[in-house]
């Protein structure tokens, strides 16, 4: 019995026979736990258990138990797969720690891929040179050499590949521009998606731009995205000769500054450019938005314009005709209880005209000056709760109105936008409050409808808060 104690194949058979099963039980249950969680770890987990654990448990057998010689082709055959097991633990390890879940917007979430590649070619390279080296003896400073005879060859064969390869690298290494950032070439303009060995793929918005490297690093682009921050869209527009500037500029100004792409704590600017020609200046949150943005401001300024009696395009409005400013008067004649005579008195007093689709009617905060009836279309009130969110309150629709505070001169506690083309009808305060003054139930419906916005808006906020 002494004599097996003594030998020194037993106490390395005894130790693999003892770790091998605790350390399979445990990474096992590692295993299983990343799983659960959906960790980006569970493969190099994987690959530890199932390749790694036993080929290393078959090599100290081989060479402790069974004391087989280092230099057998068996053990060699072993060691070799071992090795590639090893480098492959590493790729993975490395790409799940590093990159794949990586934050968005870190450095590691915007490297370029050629870089990861170049990365685990170098790795491949090195680990085969070591398993070549100590595995079999192999002296690699020959077959590094043949390599490098090689690699001129098929550069001079691939020059203009490799050209492009190069290109791609100075590009790279200069960093005039990161994954994810717009950018505008001599023939398009779009967001940078990948950087490979050969070019760069831009996404243009109707389809991929592959561009060659050599191509991107020898022409002038324009990068948006750089500064950060300081992305502004230009939209040029004419109006007609007789329309005052300022009031042009200042119209063009309060659209563009109810835009919901506007950049926070940004002001946009607008100013005569000669002639009938407007520029107007809108500071966005990205280039992203800048297609979304101009459709959104043309479309706002298209009814803006016609309600402030300025002529885009020198254009005329004529829409506000006398048989359509009957029949609307026709409809918000039972909310404000006219007869047919008070109808009649009030046609020259009203106003027809319309909203675009998600522009604002009311602003919270503001005192409104008219009451505004609710023609055609549907709107959406909302108030903002503490963090700026808003909160849908109620919808109006036919017949309704707003500006009920124009009376109080109260500020209006709600906001108001148009989920539609909306069709109103507007009446100037002194005409209301001409028309309450001879109609008590009528100002008596305009305090109801205050009260009961304010106990619609006070529920609003307290289900916000539950």
């Amino acid at each position: 019995m002494s004599s097996v104690l003594d030998s020194p194949w037993f106490y390395w058979a005894v130790g693999v026979a003892v770790a091998f099963p605790v350390f399979l039980v445990l990474l096992t249950e590692l295993q299983h736990a990343l799983r659960r969680r959906g960790s980006a770890l569970a493969r190099p987990v994987y690959l530890v258990r199932t390749y790694i654990l036993p080929l290393g448990a078959l090599l100290v057998l081989l060479i402790g138990a069974m004391q087989v010689s280092g230099e057998s082709t068996p053990v060699r055959i072993v060691a070799t797969v071992f090795g590639f097991v090893v480098l492959v633990l590493l790729l993975s390890g490395t790409n799940a720690t590093l990159f794949q879940g990586a934050p968005e917007g870190s450095w590691r979430k915007r490297i370029p891929s050629i870089f990861l590649d170049v990365a685990r070619f170098a790795l491949i390279a090195i680990g085969v040179g070591l398993i070549l080296a100590y595995v079999w003896g192999a002296h690699i400073g020959g077959l590094f050499t043949a390599l490098g005879v090689s690699s001129i060859v098929l550069g001079l064969t691939l020059q203009n590949s490799v050209g492009q390869i190069i290109s791609g690298l100075f590009v790279l290494f200069e960093q005039p521009f990161q994954l994810g950032d717009w950018i505008e070439t001599p023939t398009a303009k779009g967001r940078v998606v990948e950087v490979n060995w050969r070019a760069t793929h831009i996404d243009t918005g109707s389809g991929m731009l592959i561009m060659p490297n050599s191509v991107l690093a020898t022409s002038s682009f324009t990068n948006y995205s750089r500064p950060a921050g300081t992305h502004s869209l230009v939209v040029n527009t004419q109006f007609g000769f007789d329309d005052a500037p300022d009031d042009v500029c200042t119209m063009l100004t309060r659209v563009a500054a109810s835009l919901p792409q506007l950049r926070p704590d940004s002001t946009p600017v607008s100013r005569p450019a000669g002639g009938m020609d407007y520029r107007t200046v809108i500071p966005l949150r990205s280039p992203s938005d800048d297609i979304v943005a101009r459709a959104t401001f043309l479309r706002w300024v298209w009814y803006a314009s016609r309600r402030a009696g300025l002529h885009l395009d020198e254009a005329e409005d004529e829409f506000e005709t006398q048989e359509r400013l009957e029949a609307s008067l026709r409809i918000v004649a039972p909310t404000l209880r006219l007869t047919q005579a008070e109808q009649e008195e009030l046609l020259p007093r009203a106003r027809l005209t319309r909203y675009a689709t998600d522009e604002y009617i009311q602003h919270a905060g503001q005192v409104p000056k008219r009451l505004t009836l609710i023609v055609n279309g549907h709107v959406q009130l909302v108030v903002a709760d503490e963090v700026g969110a808003m909160i849908p309150v109620r919808t109006l629709e036919e017949g309704d109105f707003l500006g009920s505070t124009t009376l109080t001169r109260e500020s209006a506690a709600t906001t108001a936008y148009a989920l539609e083309e909306v069709t109103v009808l507007q009446i100037d305060r002194e005409h209301i409050e001409e028309l309450v003054g001879r109609k008590p139930l009528l100002l008596q419906d305009i305090g109801r409808t205050i009260e009961q916005r304010r106990a619609s808006v006070q529920r609003a906020l307290t289900a916000t808060d539950d």
